[in-house]
């Protein structure tokens, strides 16, 4: 492998540009777990109605929420675990 990256960027940009991208995630995580409650509770509303077809579709979506929202907290979680990482180098 190269020892070059293809785009150069200093380290003080590169860490304001990755601030905002956890910010980003963070806003869209916020998102999907609104839509997770109304998907929720429309499923909710559906099971009472007694319809099959529908409450199949509602479970769908919530299930499709639970995938976002799952890869959505694994990539926070591997970012906060790596500035744990770079942080506890630091400290040595």
């Amino acid at each position: 492998m190269s020892e070059n990256p293809i785009l150069p960027v200093d380290k003080k940009t590169w860490n304001k540009w990755s601030f905002y991208i956890n910010v980003i995630i963070f806003i869209i995580v916020a998102v999907v777990i609104w839509i997770l409650i109304l998907d929720a509770f429309n499923a909710g509303t559906v099971y009472a109605q007694n319809n099959a077809t529908l409450l199949t579709n509602a479970w769908i979506a919530v299930v499709r929420d639970v995938a976002f929202l799952a890869v959505g907290l694994v990539i926070l979680f591997v970012q906060m675990f790596n500035y744990y990482r770079q942080l506890s180098r630091r400290s040595w």
